[in-house]
């Protein structure tokens, strides 16, 4: 017992020195001198997928590798392990800073390209702030522009493709949020048709095309018959031209008939707002006739309380 007792503990020792031992060279290999020593270790550390410890290092010797020949390399392996760390922000402006600097290196191409793609990797989910989807579209189309031949352009392609779509839903959705909101504020309607109009002009080949047109004609419509009467009938009409824009345009969509009965609700909605309003000024014209024959009568009687007595 106590043999087998002594040899976990001699065994656990040895594993604790080697650890220990694998550290301390690590350690002196950071604080040495010797460059290319530590170049080494550090392409070593990269290979081995021990990304941390590499970076240590190539942050360490980038500052000392400044103007030198072997800061290329250098710099190629430090932008592709912030990329293995997951690092995007950094890694694009490192694979950046490679393209710009070495722009006739054979790895300026792929770093061009990789720098674009980190911004594609950063680019958040749809409802969030959109900033970066666009700086990764602008720099996708800048790579295609640099390098049409690439074999990586069909894939760059593609990935503005995806940010496209991504931009486009956020429009839709924002513009289907005004819609939603419209209960509480009838300017909400109005707003609803104005962002999706500017969506449109946006993304003239956006794939909501016939969700959007219909949710046009029902935010029009919803907006004049939320309206005071005498407003009503020119948003209905404006409501009744973009149902005619969507027969004309999407005669084949499973919204057409939609379309349809919401065109027919605006023209009931203008002959019920003239016969409200022709009401309206009916009632008006009879209270101020019954009024004007009021203040005859007290006219009259006035007149006859003031004639003198003979």
């Amino acid at each position: 017992m106590f043999k087998i007792k002594h040899v976990f503990i001699l065994s656990f020792t040895v594993i604790a020195l080697s650890i220990a031992g694998c550290k301390s060279r690590f350690e002196k290999i950071r604080l040495s001198n010797d460059v290319a020593k530590k170049y080494q270790e550090a392409i070593k550390l990269y290979n081995k997928k021990d990304y941390s410890k590499a970076l240590i290092l190539f942050e360490d010797l980038s500052q000392k590798y400044r103007g030198r020949t072997e800061a290329e390399d250098l710099n190629y392996y430090y932008a592709y392990t912030l990329f293995r760390l997951k690092d995007y922000t950094t890694a694009r402006y490192q694979f950046k800073y490679f393209a710009d600097t070495y722009p006739t290196s054979k790895n300026a191409e792929e770093c061009r390209y990789m720098g674009a793609y980190c911004y594609y990797l950063d680019s958040p989910e749809y409802t969030l702030d959109q900033e970066n989807t666009y700086k990764a579209i602008d720099a996708l189309q800048l790579f295609i522009n640099l390098y049409p031949k690439s074999e990586r352009v069909a894939q760059a392609s593609q990935y503005i493709t995806d940010l496209r779509a991504k931009l486009e839903l956020k429009a839709y959705t924002n513009a289907r949020l005004y819609y939603d909101l419209g209960g509480y504020d009838i300017s909400n309607y109005k707003s609803s048709v104005i962002s999706l109009k500017n969506a449109e002009i946006d993304f003239p080949d956006i794939k909501y095309a016939e969700e959007m047109d219909l949710l046009i004609i029902k935010s029009q419509y919803a907006y004049a018959k939320n309206s005071f009467p005498y407003r009503q009938e020119d948003r209905y009409t404006e409501a009744i031209g973009y149902a005619n824009e969507f027969i004309e345009n999407h005669p084949e969509s499973k919204y057409l008939e939609e379309a349809k009965t919401l065109k027919t609700e605006c023209e009931n909605g203008i002959a019920s707002a003239k016969e409200l309003m022709t009401l309206e000024a009916n009632q008006i014209a009879k209270y101020k006739a019954m009024v004007e024959k009021d203040n005859s009568k007290d006219t009259s009687a006035n007149i006859k309380n003031k004639t003198p007595n003979p």
